[in-house]
């Protein structure tokens, strides 16, 4: 969901105006850390951590800007690739969330879409009308959206594995008000015969993109952060796709779904629930009477966004649904400060207490802060700081890892188990520390004496490392420690570690 307005004061904020949590809510800025113990998971909770990937959502950003190579090369590989002035290492993100619009150009006699979109968001769906189910007939146009297709088609010849298909909206035909922003009063936009039709068309669309795409979708997600009152501008001045949903509705539109992906044949895609604005909202929904045991059936996955920071019920949402057995993605991520150190704040929070195992941002380019990468009117124009603080993520945690409990919230751990590998990635705000990591209790932490890698990313006054490589850290009798500035990143990569 766009976050501009919401956010747009907080840009400005000092660095040091920031505070750290951990899982008892105790801040960590400007207090000594000292030794951080890395330890193997256990093995009741090794599941739900073991790492799928990083990704972006297309929608916006490659509705404007359409296929590059240059910038798929820089999102989907690992590559180092030269782009605005910079030789700037790939992310290598290996899932993409596809939006099917709900915009629509044509007229059905004397209609038409009721909605004043701009270009970037008004992103069209493939279905006209209601005249035929049938993809091959006229009632449906599958060269529309061609710069959203072109983007997902080089992100899957550049390696990504893990495709999920969503709509913010249901096709604005669908809807009561011919709107695909919403309702004015905030409620359910969807005419009431339209659930089964919504659901069929979603399935259409998976459907088609494994025949004449070569895309398989992992996931289908019916909504969008549909517990927010869309189309209601007196409780959300925004202008983009958007549609309510009761609890009971959704439960109801997740069963029709996931009914309409069997009976084409899509039995092995996902359903993937919620997707409510923050956590918070989403454990209100998952434990809500209407999500009863054949609706959670129903639930591959559970989508969740990022949009309560360091608010919201991580732990109570990764208690409810890890009880159902079902997995968590954070499914959309995206803030206003261009450091990037909010970002690491709230992943970290992520990854101690939610436990996702998927983190996906938002848009990946966006305006002002929001990006890693700013574009306006089309034009890319400046790389932001966050750019090389996710790089310290996404490079080193690859999927397959396991995700490690580290006890600090200041840092979070994986382990490479065919390459015998561990990486450990620390932040900082306020105040430079040396930070000592502990890794006695794995059967083999390291080689004594071997050199560990190390990588920094400092956004300070002044501090111009981006993603900046060193070979000055050893391994020590199971420990290794390093000089870590103040509001920075840093990645460490130990090798020959057993468990």
């Amino acid at each position: 969901m766009e976050r501009r307005t919401l956010l747009r004061g907080l840009v400005g904020v000092p660095l040091g105006a920031m505070t750290l949590i951990s899982g008892t809510g105790r801040s960590w800025a400007g207090q000594p850390i000292g030794t951080i113990e890395v330890k193997p998971p256990a093995p009741n909770v090794e599941w739900t951590r073991r790492w799928e990937g990083w990704g972006t959502t297309l929608g916006w950003w490659a509705n404007r800007i359409g296929p590059r190579d240059d910038l798929s090369d820089l999102l989907f590989t690992r590559n180092t690739v030269p782009f605005l002035g910079h030789q700037l290492p790939g992310l290598g993100m290996n899932i993409v969330r596809y939006c099917a619009g709900g915009s629509g150009s044509n007229t059905i006699g004397s209609r038409k879409m009721a909605s004043p979109l701009d270009g970037f968001k008004k992103i069209e769906g493939f279905q006209l009308d209601w005249n035929s189910d049938d993809p091959s007939s006229s009632s449906f146009d599958w060269t529309l959206d061609a710069k959203q297709r072109g983007v997902l088609q080089q992100a899957k010849a550049r390696g990504v594995d893990t495709f999920e298909l969503f709509a913010n909206s249901p096709m604005w035909w669908m809807l009561k008000n011919d709107n695909p922003e919403g309702a004015a009063d905030g409620l359910c936009n969807l005419q009431d015969g339209n659930f089964d039709r919504h659901a069929a068309y979603l399935a259409t669309v998976a459907r088609y993109a494994h025949d004449h795409w070569g895309i398989d979708f992992a996931s289908v997600q019916p909504f969008n952060e549909p517990g927010l009152n869309w189309g209601n501008k007196a409780v959300m001045d925004t202008t983009q796709e958007g549609c309510y949903y009761t609890h009971a509705q959704q439960a109801d539109l997740i069963r029709r779904t996931r009914a309409q992906l069997d009976v084409r044949g899509l039995t092995g895609t996902l359903v993937a629930g919620l997707d409510e604005n923050g956590t918070a909202l989403a454990r209100n929904t998952w434990t809500s009477p209407e999500f009863d045991d054949v609706t959670k059936a129903a639930v591959g996955r559970v989508n969740v966004h990022g949009y309560d920071e360091l608010g919201g019920d991580r732990v109570g949402l990764y208690d409810a649904v890890s009880a159902d057995g079902k997995r968590i993605w954070n499914s959309e991520y995206g803030d206003g400060w261009a450091h990037g150190l909010a970002l690491a704040e709230n992943l970290h929070a992520d990854l101690h207490l939610l436990h996702p195992s998927a983190w996906v941002a938002w848009q990946i380019l966006d305006w002002h802060g929001f990006g890693a990468i700013n574009f306006d009117s089309g034009e890319l124009v400046e790389v932001n700081p966050k750019y090389w603080v996710l790089a310290q993520y996404m490079r080193h945690i690859r999927p397959g890892m396991t995700i490690m409990d580290t006890g600090h919230n200041n840092a979070v751990a994986a382990y490479d188990a065919v390459n015998h590998k561990l990486v450990v990635v620390a932040y900082l705000l306020e105040d430079a520390q040396w930070l000592t990591f502990d890794l006695s209790a794995f059967s083999q932490p390291g080689v004594h004496g071997a050199a560990v890698k190390r990588w920094v990313t400092g956004v300070g006054a002044g501090d111009g490392q981006r993603y900046q490589y060193y070979a000055d850290t050893v391994m020590n009798g199971g420990r290794f420690w390093s000089d870590c500035g103040a509001y920075s990143v840093q990645t460490f990569e130990v090798s020959d570690v057993h468990l």
